[in-house]
């Protein structure tokens, strides 16, 4: 099929030129196709002048007219019309929306999603061993082989997924990138030690994303030390009044050592799930959030996604975060490998083109080709939004809510416990009717990573007093640009945040009146009409404002374009004088009307 091999330039001469025309991108296999040669010999030649492309990647136009030439083509690239063609691939590729459910008749109960918070040593870990346990006693061989950071467990018909998060922090790190993947927080607390720092800023994390329900696992309920009525005391006062005590948070007593209340806490699981009423459609587009990523040898970067809507399929095309993909291969919590995953299941996804971060969202694309495309024009933004810094909160700008009322949120960290608690005290008494003061969370401690993420996610501003940084947290602060205020002297803190809140009120505007004109004459000149008058008090300036009053009543309010007394311009002029006023555009002057000239002043507003 190759052309002979007749010098290309007598060839070429002797008959009519051949021409080639080929809309660039240049794809080899157009190329070949066009040249009438098959794409490996094409991909040799190629080769010769050192160029390496397999069939389905482009080549520069130069390198083209080389080949072209040699075959004895004249290659012409298409010129597109101007602005033709352009247009086209920006609109094919946008992320796909999240989709609108027709019919309730789509929507299918979805298991539950569930994630364990609580303090160290609280029994996290062995309580949802025990859960697992359960699992592979209900006849299940080998238990969990592969650790996807997600599990499933059926209980009675309901499938419930436990998210394996390290603690409050990944949990928060997500919400920083806004997936709300939990619906039900389970606080583990040891019976024995009752609420701990940590779980209090559990409960803060929790209670801080919307739409997820906070369940309590009473853990270590077998052990001497144990007093459950005194950790029921204690949420309550956390504002988590358990359901026995006529509150609406579920208290479950359990042990993991022994085994013991397992089933009573996967069947409240399943309660509230059916109360929640958690549905998805599995027919829609799938899209999940990935909770975490990791690079393994020999398979690339690999990450777990939950799927949230749809069903996801082997080969379908995605992107996700910045990098788009192919879904190679779908594995289970269990390690073996499935063909499709519907919503709230957790799947090990192969096929990434680079590592995503947890929190992402999954989305599958059209084609291939869209997710390829989006995902190059995302690091592209990627790399442009690194250069521009983002907008978070900080003491000066803040976020109006709804009701019109501003918001202060703030994050505080103290060095003790007693200045904690007679700060919180202060802070609450700051009095204000225009602007809210909310304490996101408030802890012992230096301020450390979670304080950063957390702040960046609710978008406030941290307050430490009488403490330091964490090293690690300081570059998270420049990362998520978050601002962090330092303080050893309480008053000093009590004024700047009375200060930043005062600050943040829009100034009020006040008028004065600096002086009066009567119009005695009113001239037709070349620029306009011009009212001639004289000033009967105070001064008319220049860089004033004015209304014109006629029976008292205000007719125009402007600024003053012309002040002139004779033929020249002048700054003010003072009572007992006459002068030339031209208001902005209003020209109906009439003799008697009176110009009133006053001032706007801005007035910092009081708390």
């Amino acid at each position: 099929a190759e052309a002979p091999p007749v010098e290309p330039e007598a060839e070429a001469e002797a008959e009519p030129q051949k021409i080639i025309h080929i809309k660039p991108p240049i794809i080899v296999r157009d190329l070949a196709t066009q040249l009438g040669i098959k794409n490996h010999v094409l991909i040799k030649e190629l080769m010769e002048l050192n160029v390496f492309a397999n069939q389905g990647q482009t080549v520069e136009p130069d390198v083209a007219t080389q080949i072209c030439a040699a075959h004895g083509f004249v290659f012409e690239m298409e010129r597109r019309e101007k602005g033709g063609g352009v247009h086209k691939v920006e609109q094919v590729v946008v992320a796909p929306p999240p989709p609108v459910i027709q019919k309730e008749e789509e929507l299918k109960l979805r298991g539950p999603i569930i994630t364990f918070m609580g303090h160290v040593d609280h029994g996290k870990t062995s309580l949802m061993d025990a859960i697992r346990k359960t699992r592979v006693a209900a006849g299940e061989a080998g238990g969990i082989t592969q650790h996807i950071g997600a599990y499933t467990v059926e209980h009675k018909g309901t499938r419930i997924t436990f998210l394996d998060t390290p603690g409050h922090a990944a949990f928060t790190a997500m919400r920083a990138r806004g997936a709300h993947v939990t619906d039900i927080v389970v606080l583990v607390v040891a019976a024995d030690d009752g609420l701990m720092p940590q779980t209090i800023e559990a409960i803060n994390h929790a209670k801080a994303a919307e739409h997820v329900k906070i369940m309590v696992a009473l853990n270590k309920i077998d052990l001497p030390g144990a007093n459950i009525d005194r950790v029921k005391k204690q949420l309550q006062e956390r504002e988590l009044s358990p359901e026995d005590w006529g509150g609406d948070t579920i208290v479950v007593p359990v042990s993991a050592t022994k085994g013991m209340g397992i089933d009573e806490l996967l069947e409240n699981m399943s309660v509230q799930a059916e109360v929640l009423e958690l549905k998805s459609s599995p027919t829609a587009t799938p899209r999940g959030t990935v909770i975490e990523a990791q690079v393994e040898s020999g398979r690339g970067p690999t990450a777990t996604v939950i799927v949230q809507i749809g069903t996801l399929k082997l080969g379908d095309p995605f992107i996700c975060g910045d990098y788009g993909g192919k879904v190679k291969s779908l594995t289970d919590d269990r390690g073996k490998a499935i063909r499709e995953a519907g919503p709230s299941t957790p799947v090990k996804v192969l096929g990434f083109t680079g590592l995503p971060q947890a929190g992402d969202e999954f989305l599958v694309m059209e084609s291939e080709r869209s997710a390829k495309t989006l995902s190059e024009e995302r690091l592209l933004a990627k790399r442009a939004d690194k250069l521009s810094t983002p907008q978070r909160a900080t003491l000066e700008s803040l976020l109006e809510a709804a009701d019109g009322k501003k918001h202060l949120r703030i994050i505080l960290k103290c060095d003790a416990q007693g200045s904690l608690e007679a700060l919180v005290n202060a802070l609450g008494q700051i009095e204000s009717r225009k602007i809210d003061l909310e304490i996101v969370h408030a802890g012992v401690g230096p301020i450390s990573e979670n304080d950063i993420l957390l702040a960046s996610a609710s978008n406030a501003v941290v307050i430490g007093f009488n403490i330091k940084v964490e090293s690690m947290a300081v570059n998270v602060a420049k990362r998520e640009a978050v601002q962090v205020k330092l303080y050893s002297i309480i008053y000093e803190l009590l004024d700047q945040i009375k200060e930043s809140m005062a600050e943040m009120l829009d100034p009020e505007h006040r008028e004065t009146v600096i002086g009066h004109a009567e119009v005695k004459q009113v001239f037709k000149l070349t620029k306009g009409i011009v009212a001639g008058c004289l000033v009967t008090d105070g001064r008319i300036a220049r860089t004033a404002r004015a209304r014109v009053l006629r029976r008292r009543q205000p007719v125009y309010d402007g600024g003053l374009s012309t002040l002139r007394r004779f033929q020249d311009d002048v700054k003010e002029v003072r009572v007992g004088l006459e002068c030339g006023i031209k208001l902005g555009d209003f020209n109906e002057y009439q003799a008697g009307d009176i110009i009133e000239c006053y001032q706007l002043e801005q007035v910092a507003q009081k708390l």
